[in-house]
């Protein structure tokens, strides 16, 4: 009976032992970490094209590619100002690359190693700076370092960029184990992207339970073991040596009270002596000037010398206005061509020479978006000219408000020009669809909080009313008309307005009827100025604009000096 029985047991142990070996290799399989390694081309998506180069910026894998000529490596110029530098600049209908520092603009033509300095001087350097392929500029990451804080690398299998440019509070982790895997994805199956040596130490993107997401020197962006790392992470700043230009400024050390003064005709300069006879504590005037004439970036001028002497005798700084207001100008056009933008340019601080004015006042209005960039290089091309000639440079801006303005590149201009000034009116203005308020005071304080968050509230002015809008409102259709300050109170009176003060817009309202037509009024007056004042000493604002001289009245000039103590 127990030999029929042993062939049974022997089947069942076979079985038992063969079950245990499959359960055996399941768990070593499961629980050994794999030693494949993914393809380093089908990583970073190397494709046909033997010229193009992956790009790794900081934490990231780029789109889009570099280029490799002639062993340098090139990035295009949307690339770099995306991610490095806006400062370069491509003029792609003169075929020429601009860079400009606080003092010198550099000009290169693409497919050479010289460059010119202020149109002047001549340099080079022992490799090709920019090179175009279609309509992309590319430009050599090694001239791109000379003027970028960045560390690069470049790499083979595959061919690839590695740049560094972020250095403040970094979090990092250390490795801790020799030749650790750093893999695709976080688990033992993924495939390995690279090994790293103990003591590394890795740029943290995620942290999660059991690894975390890791960037490495060479590239590599991928999920390490916790249990390879050397405790938590830290956050650290890099040390360097590279140090950013000094954009010096022709700041004023007292707050700026500037009053807008409109002269539409060589003529119209005959006004001056009316126009300040009252007016105390200004100490910037600045008249309509200038106004960009031609599509070649010449200018018309009603400037006259007896204007500024009679201003300087009075203690004031003029500082002509140069407007984009000529309908046949094409704004675009003049900025986005270095020819016509240079003479714009020059043109400008020849005539504030010629006249003796401490600065310029740029105020170009309805910029589309595609215009931008180039008034953004207008305005560091203009700074390098005004610092030169110890000339202040200011710029009027609308209200950042819903995005509509962002083109205008507040950060920029608040990077090179001195001031920066809100035109903090026109909330509704001629051809609103209905009645409002030119400068509610919550309209006023959003404006210039959203301002301070580009530009240092030493360089921000902020501008004020001197002007407000009678609204009618006939059969349904609303039209205004702007009047100063007594006119407004002509208004009041001759149809016996009451009015009240609106604590929510800071203003006093009135509203009248004159047969079917309905008319509204928020007044500008020694109130409504004063709790706009209050704006400039809460924020620590460098002052306050007024437009425009001749919509004021006398008493309003102590309201606003007191608003500056």
């Amino acid at each position: 009976m127990k030999k029929k029985n042993l062939p049974i047991l022997i089947v069942v142990l076979l079985i038992f032992l063969v079950g245990a070996a499959g359960t055996a290799v399941y768990f070593i399989q499961k629980y050994t970490p794999t030693k494949d390694r993914m393809n380093a081309s089908a990583y970073y998506g190397v494709g046909e094209n033997a010229a193009e180069i992956p790009l790794i910026f900081g934490t990231e894998i780029l789109e889009q590619k570099g280029i490799c000529i002639d062993k340098e490596v090139f990035v295009s110029r949307e690339v770099i100002a995306r991610y490095l530098n806006k400062r370069f600049y491509w003029d792609s209908g003169e075929n020429i690359l601009i860079y400009t520092t606080p003092t010198e603009k550099y000009t290169i033509e693409p497919g050479t190693n010289v460059y010119t300095i202020n149109g002047k001087t001549q340099g080079k350097e022992e490799y090709s700076i920019c090179e175009v392929q279609g309509e992309t500029a590319y430009i050599n990451i090694k001239y791109v370092q000379k003027f970028t804080d960045i560390e690069y690398r470049i790499l083979d299998a595959p061919g690839r960029l590695v740049v560094q440019y972020q250095w403040e509070d970094i979090p990092v982790v250390e490795v801790k184990e020799d030749q650790a895997a750093v893999r695709y994805r976080g688990g033992i199956k993924s495939e390995i992207l690279t090994n790293v040596p103990s003591g590394t130490k890795l740029r943290l993107l995620e942290e999660l339970e059991e690894w975390d997401q890791v960037v490495t020197e060479d590239g590599f962006i991928g999920f390490i073991a916790k249990k390879d790392l050397a405790g938590a992470s830290a956050v650290i700043t890099f040390e360097r040596e590279f140090e950013e230009p000094e954009y010096t400024s022709q700041r004023r050390d007292f707050k700026i009270n500037l009053a807008w003064h409109q002269v539409t005709s060589e003529a119209a300069n005959e006004t001056f002596d009316d126009a300040v006879k009252n007016m105390t504590g200004v100490n910037v005037i600045s008249p309509t000037w200038f106004s960009i004439s031609d599509n070649s970036g010449n200018i018309s001028n009603y400037a006259v010398e007896s204007y500024v002497t009679k201003a300087h005798a009075k203690g004031l700084e003029v500082w002509g206005l140069v407007d984009n207001f000529n309908k046949g100008v094409d704004t675009y056009k003049v900025l986005s061509n270095s020819s016509s933008r240079t003479a714009l340019e020059n043109n400008l601080v020849r005539q504030a020479l010629r006249f003796s004015l401490e600065g310029i006042n740029i105020d170009f209005e309805s910029l589309s978006e595609e215009t931008g960039p180039h008034f953004i290089q207008f305005l560091r091309e203009m700074s390098i000219l005004c610092r030169a000639n110890k000339l202040v440079l200011s710029v009027d801006n609308p209200v950042p408000e819903n995005n509509y303005t962002y083109h205008y590149d507040r950060k920029s201009q608040g990077e090179v020009v001195d001031y920066v000034i809100i035109m903090g009116y026109d909330e509704h203005y001629y051809g609103s669809e209905k009645a409002g308020s030119v400068a509610s005071l919550p309209w006023v304080e959003q404006g210039i909080t959203d301002t301070l968050k580009e530009v240092p509230a030493e360089k921000v002015i902020n501008g004020i009313p001197f002007y407000t809008r009678l609204w009618k409102t006939s059969a349904g259709i609303v039209t205004s008309e702007a009047i100063g300050m007594d006119a407004a109170d002509e208004v009041i009176s001759k149809y016996k307005v009451e009015t009240y003060w609106d604590k929510n817009y800071s203003q006093n309202y009135g509203k009248f009827e004159k047969g079917n037509d309905r008319y509204q009024i928020w007044l500008e007056d020694e109130k409504s100025i004063a709790a706009k004042m209050e704006l400039i000493k809460k924020y620590d604002l460098a002052g306050v604009a007024e437009w425009k001289l001749g919509f004021e009245r006398a008493s309003i000039w102590k309201v606003i000096a007191d608003g500056l103590k």
